[in-house]
């Protein structure tokens, strides 16, 4: 069996205080984008095989194959239920340690295809609670549609938001900014109006009321990332932002994109475009 975990983008994101546990309450909408990894999950045909093999194409993961939230999904799962035994393989095209989620997102599909090969029957809400376990953000995949986030980002509500017909560009620097680093540089406060509000209102409007708050703090660290937002403007973008902690950065625009002439802009950094 195979599928393709798709990324998401943080259309806004507020940090509305900090929580006594250390974590921080947050608002935003998590906007599913049709960038893609690939996840094969086969049963093993070697009786004598391991619980699973897991090989990982197109990307170096730095720690042990356990530490995967892929493999953490199957680890999750097969704690409470009887699995076959698997070959699991991922090759990553979605960046990592960009604020787009894919390693949620592939921890949420191999979820998703685990209960169907083991025929689990396990409903969305009870696939959504072992993702929670996993990730905050990775429940979001489960259903994968646009959605108003609040808690660590766990507490969804489906939102109507929408960009589909705009064409969106995806800008990625070889800049690593840390999420506890991120999160340590941020002063919380709840916003003047709520993100729902905001994202209800046509793009165009976006520019002047939609932020991330992520983007003050880490730009006085990293100038070089404020100058890929102000790019993405100076092409003509309706609303352009970081996703999450970053580091890549999204633009919405109305016209088609070429492609060679945005990495001819970016230089050396991973560029994608699409129309939604």
């Amino acid at each position: 069996m195979i599928t393709f975990p798709n990324a998401k983008i943080n259309l806004g994101l507020d940090i509305v205080e900090k929580r006594p546990d250390g974590y921080h309450n947050l608002e935003t909408v998590f906007y599913p984008i049709p960038l893609c990894d690939i996840l094969e999950i086969t049963p093993a045909t070697d009786k004598n095989a391991p619980e699973y093999t897991f090989k990982m194409y197109n990307a170096v993961f730095e720690g042990s194959d356990d530490d995967n939230l892929v493999i953490k999904a199957y680890k999750a799962l097969a704690a409470d239920h009887k699995l076959p035994k698997v070959d699991i393989s991922l090759y990553k095209h979605i960046p990592t340690g960009a604020g787009l989620g894919g390693g949620s997102a592939d921890a949420a599909f191999a979820l998703k295809m685990l209960n169907d090969i083991a025929g689990l029957g396990l409903t969305a809400e009870q696939l959504r609670g072992y993702a929670s376990r996993i990730g905050a953000d990775c429940a979001f995949f489960i259903d994968n549609t646009p959605a108003y986030a609040t808690g660590i980002g766990d507490i969804l509500t489906p939102t109507p938001c929408s960009i589909s017909g705009y064409h969106l560009v995806l800008v990625k620097p070889n800049i690593h900014v840390s999420t506890k680093d991120a999160y340590a540089l941020v002063t919380p406060q709840k916003p003047e109006q709520p993100l729902t509000d905001i994202a209800a209102r046509p793009i165009h409007e976006w520019k002047d009321a939609m932020k991330n708050d992520f983007e003050k703090s880490i730009f006085a660290k990293h100038p070089a990332m404020a100058k890929i937002k102000e790019q993405l403007y100076a092409m003509g973008a309706v609303y352009a932002s970081m996703s999450g902690s970053g580091s890549s950065f999204f633009g919405i625009f109305k016209e088609e994109q070429d492609i060679e002439k945005i990495k001819t802009l970016f230089p050396g950094m991973f560029c994608w475009c699409k129309k939604m």
